[in-house]
């Protein structure tokens, strides 16, 4: 598996190119990331889900199993607790 730590579009739009989607993880290093701010932007370094939000690589069912689907299918534990809680 992949993560989406990349802290550029380019290299969200490569990653989306290159690894099938079904193996992209969103956010599973989100302990101990970068928390500071780019003066540039303005936006944290961290917040790598603008960019899997705007790479054009992405269906929205693909972007949906980015940000959810593919962690419920690796960690079939959550997807149960979630789902009894009617998420």
């Amino acid at each position: 598996f992949f993560d989406t730590c990349v802290y550029h579009q380019p290299g969200i739009d490569l990653l989306t190119k290159v690894i099938p989607v079904k193996n992209i993880l969103f956010a599973s290093e989100m302990i101990g990331a970068v928390r500071g701010i780019d003066p540039q932007t303005g936006h944290y370094y961290d917040d790598t889900k603008r960019y899997v939000n705007a790479t054009a690589n992405l269906s929205d069912e693909e972007r949906f199993q980015v940000f959810e689907g593919n962690a419920r299918r690796v960690f079939p534990r959550l997807d149960a607790a979630l789902k009894a809680k009617g998420k």
